[in-house]
């Protein structure tokens, strides 16, 4: 089957590889048609490596999909022919003591596409356990299902949060996942979200939601302005979505005391943390890793049309031109939030 293959670092082809998993009972086989190319998948692209992950030989892209089921498993009742699906990336060890606590993304054997060695999605058709696949609304594209995965860690976010209605978030930064951080705030509840980025593009898309108000810091000040709006007071919920270091001092001055900060960006290094500034506020820190139980109420959001993913969508390439859309993608110019293939 076509595939769309990292060779090595700085090298990716479109090639014949064979369909990863085997059909099972309780599986389904899937005619993949919208993959979204993630920051990750960048990353491996670039640089050949994620910390400890590391393309050692050819690797099969992506992670974000939704396809068409093509084949059912016997033992298979939630999904028939024909249903249009998205797919949960990780699976996870059923066995396993995270698993049966509910925090199966934390999983330490999770087998997660497209994280060396294990092969992605951006592939004609794959295999997977239909307890992580699901169906999608008439009301969603595929498009919009394949941006499913991205909206999740948003939602895992929000949850971490414990956003009571009416609370103010302050979001640092604005790509993707920012972006994903901020809409899951506004539907958890929060009244106002302030997205802090120095990306007038970027910010320009966020900022077309309703409740989100734009901070451009390299022409304004964020805490001036958080302050200003907040009557000196701060917000409720602060989101590190940056994963940039020099966020990291200071990012808990955006919170009011007792307030909550969740970070989910992943900085590359150690970062200092002001613990005396944590505790002379009474803060709660959370963290994000991935999701756990998100994609159904990520589906109903956008299905509901609660949540508009569409507009996040920059561009979608055809199979043939993965190479280039890979290209583009690299060169993460500011107007572009997701691309797609299109398989």
């Amino acid at each position: 089957m076509k595939a769309v293959i990292l060779e090595r670092k700085g090298e990716i082809r479109i090639g014949d590889m064979p369909m990863q998993g085997t059909m099972t009972s309780d599986t389904v086989r899937i005619s993949v048609k919208n993959v979204g190319i993630c920051g990750s998948d960048v990353h491996y692209y670039t640089h050949g490596r994620i910390g400890p992950y590391v393309v050692d030989s050819p690797m099969i892209l992506g992670h974000e999909a939704a396809g068409e089921v093509v084949e059912i498993g016997d033992n298979v009742t939630s999904l028939k022919v024909g249903d249009r699906v998205c797919m949960e990336p990780g699976i996870p060890n059923a066995k396993s003591r995270a698993a049966k606590l509910g925090l199966y993304n934390l999983d330490p054997d999770v087998v997660f596409w497209a994280t060396p060695p294990v092969h992605g999605c951006l592939i004609e058709e794959v295999v997977h356990p239909a307890e992580y696949t699901y169906k999608l609304p008439d009301s969603m594209s595929l498009a919009e299902g394949a941006m499913v995965e991205p909206l999740a860690i948003g939602l895992q976010a929000a949850k971490k949060a414990r956003i009571v209605p009416g609370d103010r978030a302050v979001v640092i930064g604005a790509g993707t996942i920012g972006v994903m951080c901020a809409v899951s705030a506004l539907a958890g509840g929060c009244s106002q979200v302030f997205v802090i980025d120095n990306k007038a593009e970027k910010l320009a898309i966020v900022g077309s939601y309703e409740g989100v108000v734009p901070i451009d810091f390299s022409k304004q000040n964020p805490l001036d302005e958080v302050m200003r709006a907040t009557d000196g007071w701060g917000v409720e919920v602060v989101m590190e979505a940056s994963g940039a270091p020099p966020v990291y001092p200071d990012f808990v001055d955006y919170a009011c005391p007792g307030g909550k900060a969740v970070l989910v960006g992943i900085p590359i290094d150690a970062v200092p943390f002001d613990i005396a500034k944590i505790q002379s506020k009474e803060l709660d820190i959370a963290s994000v890793f991935r999701y756990a139980n998100m994609y159904p109420r990520a589906i109903s959001l956008v299905g509901s049309g609660m949540i508009d993913v569409k507009r996040l969508i920059s561009k979608v390439y055809p199979l043939n031109r993965a190479v280039e859309a890979f290209e583009h993608a690299a060169k993460m110019e500011p107007d572009v939030v997701k691309i797609q293939i299109e398989m």
